[in-house]
């Protein structure tokens, strides 16, 4: 008998404030790359190595992108899931859905490639490449 292992989500959350929003209200589309920016190290920081990798080398963000599904207001609380996908030698993949009141809001994704300290690509630690893929859904 086969026993299947679930992966992990990472769950953050946070609350919109006046300084998120224009005049009319509307969330800035950019904080949504920085709520991104701000799960990433948090997930980083808390799964998968407290000091981020510096003595080995770099996170370098290859590709990132974000869908808009629907609008949000100050003072909502938000929360945004992470998982990762498509793992390889030197780099992997995040998605980042944000919801709100239950909601999808946005959805975002980050290539994530991993560097030595010269900027040449370079194969992730074993131990961490484990560590990423108990986030793969």
């Amino acid at each position: 008998m086969l026993m299947q292992v679930s992966a992990e989500t990472f769950t953050h959350s946070l609350t919109i404030y006046l300084k998120d929003s224009n005049a009319y209200g509307n969330t800035y589309f950019a904080r949504y790359f920085e709520w991104q920016g701000i799960c990433r190290e948090k997930w980083f920081f808390e799964c998968i190595s407290r000091d981020m990798l510096q003595k080995e080398g770099v996170f370098i963000t290859k590709h990132a992108e974000q869908d808009y599904l629907h609008e949000t207001f100050p003072f909502q609380e938000i929360s945004c899931e992470l998982n990762a996908y498509d793992v390889k030698k030197c780099s992997f993949w995040l998605e980042f859905r944000f919801y709100a009141e239950g909601k999808p809001i946005s959805v975002g994704r980050q290539q994530i490639v991993f560097a030595n300290h010269a900027k040449q690509i370079t194969a992730l630690p074993e131990a961490i490449i484990a560590s990423i893929k108990r986030y793969v859904k």
